[in-house]
């Protein structure tokens, strides 16, 4: 790819329609690996929001780019098992929105891991560069990844968790593994993870190790292999003859 390619690739990417759209499908990403891994029948297929991913996607913004809290619908709601709440979701196809209730402890969040002193200046260093997509072929495919914070000797990663004492094994659970790995590759940096624990307020980072980006390494190349057999341009497989193997 060209550098003018390669430019106009990384700004359109900048969009978040166009990363986690048809257009950001080109592209492999750490998202695909549980699917790839774990279900593969499932790959490229869409996927509707759940309420995590809606509570982190809110978090992110209000940390990193606060001008596009806007963006969000927050429904005045106790409950989505509500009459009113699952009529308006039913009204925009199932969409899951967030509550007020749900925000304002998401506020506090967010205000708790900004008033850190020392994570406040890491984070916004003046050189820091906030959603940061990059693509790169990685073990013979293209891949993507957009950084939460490109600082000039790492990357950062802002996480929130439900126990911060069980962090380690929710990195595996989730793939935070092969997002070191990845993310590493493709942009040349380190990356560390600044996690807060959504419930206590405790914060802590957390800096991958030589054992945990093999662990990652190891699952790209999985995914690699699944993804090679069943979806590679020209492969004759069929899908539905996968069988998961794994040791208990």
């Amino acid at each position: 790819m060209n550098i003018s390619k390669h430019l106009e690739t990384l700004m359109n990417l900048k969009d978040d329609e166009k990363y986690y759209g048809e257009y950001g499908k080109q592209w492999l990403s750490n998202s695909d690996i549980y699917t790839l891994l774990n279900n593969p029948k499932e790959f490229n297929q869409p996927k509707k929001e759940t309420k995590a991913m809606l509570e982190g996607r809110y978090f992110h913004t209000a940390m990193l780019e606060p001008q596009k809290l806007e963006g969000f619908i927050v429904l005045d709601m106790a409950s989505r098992n509500s009459k009113a709440y699952k009529e308006y979701s039913a009204e925009h196809d199932g969409k899951m929105f967030l509550l007020a209730p749900e925000v304002l402890q998401l506020d506090k969040v967010v205000d708790a891991m900004k008033s850190n002193f020392s994570l406040h200046q890491q984070i916004y260093e003046e050189t820091n560069k906030f959603e940061v997509p990059m693509v790169k072929t990685i073990e013979g495919l293209e891949w993507k990844g957009k950084a939460d914070i490109v600082g000039t000797h790492k990357l950062i990663d802002l996480k929130t968790t439900s126990d911060i004492s069980k962090f380690k094994y929710s990195a595996s659970k989730y793939n935070y593994d092969s997002q070191a790995f990845i993310y590493e590759e493709l942009f040349g940096k380190p990356l560390e993870f600044y996690v807060i624990d959504k419930t206590t307020h405790q914060l802590s980072v957390f800096t991958p190790g030589e054992e945990f980006l093999k662990k990652g390494e190891l699952k790209v190349k999985m995914a690699i292999e699944v993804y090679n057999d069943f979806f590679k341009k020209g492969s004759t497989n069929d899908i539905d003859q996968h069988i998961h193997y794994e040791v208990l």
